[in-house]
């Protein structure tokens, strides 16, 4: 690389980022905050010390911890540096630790290089094999249960005979012992690794072979690591030992962002880098280029509450921007409306696009309400790092007993559920009844009910009338309770809500949050729609699935929970959902460093804003198949008030439990900022849509305020509503549900 072209590259960066790229020699943690360039240091350094001849492109060491942002980095190198930066390694842990077991592994006689690497489900196969040769049943213990207990054991380094040591004698876990045990025989006769071995077995072969030690720390004289947060003990000790050789280790990292308690992390690893490698420097990049400074103010207010943190301020030279608003909705539907009408109002007002929006919750089920406003207003929308709502597993699972039950002839859900949870029902058992049920023109369930009859199926017939015993007393019962008293009653009586229970793992019990979030959905139908049938919950819910609904565009609002937000960054971010209980969630208050990690999460989520920024709070949410009042999230009563608009709709009860410090304001507040007041008028909230006479008909020209002048195609008349199918001229064929739609004539 060219001596000047780097230099000009130094002279684009601050104060302490050129420090930190001219920081070569010894042990360097680079506090980064949000939006503080630290992919441009990283990038730049490697490229310093290149260009320095410090060393030669192979002696360089880059981790990460994604495959994505390993290969950001190579082609940033190789932009800048072009084949000058050949065989500089920049890779994920794992990525990293498979190439040096390839290589050495076999000195031990245990593994050969070739062995093969199983993803989850494949370790779960193995552990299915485990109990099944220790004789011990699925009901006693669930595969998912074991497999993260394993995991949990290998990232702590405890071996199956120091199992029960560690974490009791009780049945359960001197059973997880010798699981765990005979899994690990089965891992070795296959010879194969699990994901948590490969950094494991990197760590063990150079503990235990001080030669290959030496080979590997002598070639990489500068390390770099990032999302140094993000390691659990085992990476810390993996990165120690690289860099016992030349002592040049680089990480980058921000304490404040560490969020990842749950898949292992340990936010002691940054916070204690002084006492890991002594004589070690710190640099803190601080100044922000992404958030305007009321987002900043409130993100450094906000986590400066943390006891255990390295401690920075966040600050920005492009002015303070839009206030902060802080909105008190009366509860959940509100909020999603609220959010959809203030998005339509963004995209008029400022000429912003779909992309440019992001919700952010504390939890999966919340996006439920927030989808179900999306689908009807035809505003295109992705839910990312996660499924749908109603595309998730669980929850197609329980909408398929329910489909069964309205319609005893839709044998596609039946054969979806039979062995959902496990029936001991095999494929050649199904292919028989659906075969006998084809001969005899009859539903699927009735051969299964008289089963015993047919010799081809008389080895299965308890189970199978078992099963369908179990639909005609759902279907029995349904008119005896409201409809979502019942669909949780089906939950529980086909042993769905057992099978997760069973599992005891946090995946587990999101999934049955989200069933109990299903209900929540029933409920909403039914007071939507007074004498609201299963028939008509299930036509509502196919609209929310309808394949129709996908759209071509490109440009898409973002559905995420926070976690799956870090990293990304939005113009306007809504968080939602800022109750006590739900964010901090309840199982955070057990413990003050549970707490902070959820404050952390809060300054995440803070931080993804470039522009506006909306932190939304309801009186009552009805969430996980019950109604409560909410208390607003003590974050909240974090924020500064000099950075911080609130407004809330009048209401004839005042809401007790404002925040402290902050006024309800009488009338619409003042928007401070880059714009004058009259450039940023305060969002006008609508009344609720309620149902009218539709006037329009197929071939009218309407006007919709976010997609302009289109030719009304068809309505459908659905409940006390109408699903319209517009043909819009810019945006293409959309369909929405006429009260959300607000269509007004076109000019034209």
């Amino acid at each position: 690389m060219d001596q000047r072209l780097l230099e000009e590259k130094l002279n684009e960066m601050n104060d302490r980022q050129r420090e930190a790229v001219e920081q070569t020699e010894g042990a360097l943690l680079i506090l980064a905050g949000a939006g503080s360039g630290k992919t441009t240091v990283l990038i730049n350094r490697i490229a310093y010390l290149l260009s320095r001849g410090l060393c030669a492109p192979y002696h360089i060491l880059a981790i990460t911890f994604t495959n994505k942002a390993a290969k950001e980095m190579r082609d940033r190198i190789e932009k800048m540096m072009g084949a000058d930066a050949f065989g500089v390694t920049a890779a994920t842990f794992h990525s990293f630790c498979g190439r040096i077991l390839r290589a050495e592994i076999a000195v031990d006689g245990v593994y050969d290089g070739s062995f093969t690497i199983y993803d989850s489900d494949d370790s779960q196969r193995v552990i299915k094999g485990a109990m099944k040769a220790l004789e011990l049943e699925e009901g006693v213990l669930s595969v998912r249960s074991v497999q993260s207990a394993i995991s949990r054991a290998k990232d702590q380094r405890i071996a199956p005979d120091q199992f029960c040591k560690r974490f009791g004698r009780e049945l359960r876990e001197e059973q997880i012992a010798r699981i765990y045990a005979a899994y690990e025989a089965l891992l070795r006769e296959a010879n194969a690794l699990d994901f948590d071995d490969m950094i494991l077995k990197t760590v063990e072969l150079f503990e235990n072979h001080p030669e290959i030690l030496a080979k590997y720390a002598g070639r990489y004289r500068y390390i770099m690591v990032d999302e140094y947060q993000d390691t659990n003990p085992l990476q810390y000790r993996l990165v120690a030992l690289l860099s016992s050789g030349f002592h040049n280790i680089c990480v980058v990292g921000d304490d404040d962002q560490s969020i990842y308690k749950f898949r292992g992390a340990t936010i002691e690893n940054i916070l204690l880098f002084e006492e890991h490698f002594p004589n070690a420097k710190v640099i803190r990049l601080e100044q922000n280029y992404r958030s305007a400074g009321n987002i900043l103010d409130a993100a450094n207010q906000i986590i400066a509450h943390n006891a255990r943190r390295k401690g920075k301020e966040l600050w920005t030279a492009a002015g303070k921007g839009e206030p902060v608003y802080v909105m008190r909705v009366s509860d959940d539907f509100e909020e999603s409306r609220f959010v959809v009408e203030t998005l339509q109002d963004r995209i008029l007002r400022d000429g912003a696009d779909f992309g440019s929006f992001a919700v952010l919750y504390r939890t999966n089920a919340q996006s439920n309400a927030m989808e179900r406003f999306f689908v009807k207003s035809g505003i295109p929308y992705q839910v990312v790092g996660g499924n749908r709502f109603y595309d998730r597993k669980e929850i197609k699972d329980i909408l398929a007993y329910l489909h069964i039950v309205n319609n005893p002839r839709d044998h596609l859900r039946l054969k979806r559920i039979i062995n959902e949870p496990r029936r001991k029902i095999g494929a050649v058992t199904i292919a028989a009844v659906e075969e006998a049920a084809r001969r005899e023109a009859l539903p699927m369930l009735d051969v299964m009910m008289r089963a015993e009859d047919d010799p081809a199926l008389r080895r299965t017939a308890p189970q199978l009338a078992a099963f369908a015993q179990t639909i005609a007393q759902l279907r029995e019962e349904m008119n005896r309770y409201p409809l979502d008293e019942w669909v949780a009653r089906v939950a529980r009586e086909t042993g769905y809500i057992a099978m997760l229970e069973q599992e005891d793992t946090d995946e587990a019990r999101d999934r049955i949050n989200n069933i109990m979030e299903l209900c929540s959905s029933v409920r909403r139908y039914q007071q939507e729609n007074q004498g609201g049938t299963l028939s008509g919950f299930l036509e509502e819910v196919s609209l929310m699935t309808d394949l129709d609904l996908m759209t071509d565009e490109t440009e898409r609002v973002s559905l995420m929970t926070l976690h799956s937000a870090k990293g990304l960054e939005f113009d306007y971010v809504f968080m939602v959902g800022l109750e006590e209980g739900l964010f901090p969630s309840q199982r955070s208050m057990e413990s003050e460093e549970d707490l902070e990690e959820e404050r952390r999460l809060m300054y995440v989520g803070v931080t993804r804003a470039r522009k506006g920024l909306y932190l939304l709070h309801a009186r009552q949410r009805m969430l996980y198949g019950r109604t409560q009042f909410c208390m607003p999230s003590r974050f909240l009563r974090e924020l500064p008030p000099r950075a911080v608009s609130e407004f809330s709709p009048k209401s004839d009860s005042v809401f007790a439990a404002q925040p402290a410090g902050y006024k309800t304001p009488t009338a619409a507040p003042v928007m401070t900022g880059t714009a004058p007041p009259a450039a940023r008028p305060p969002i006008i909230r609508r009344p609720a849509p309620t149902a009218a006479p539709f006037v329009f008909e197929v071939g009218d020209r309407v006007y919709h305020k976010t997609f302009g002048a289109g030719t009304l195609r068809s309505k459908t008349p659905m409940s006390n509503d109408f699903l319209l199918e517009v043909d819009f001229d810019r945006a293409g064929k959309k369909k929405i549900m006429a009260n959300f739609a607000k269509l007004t004539k076109s000019e034209e």
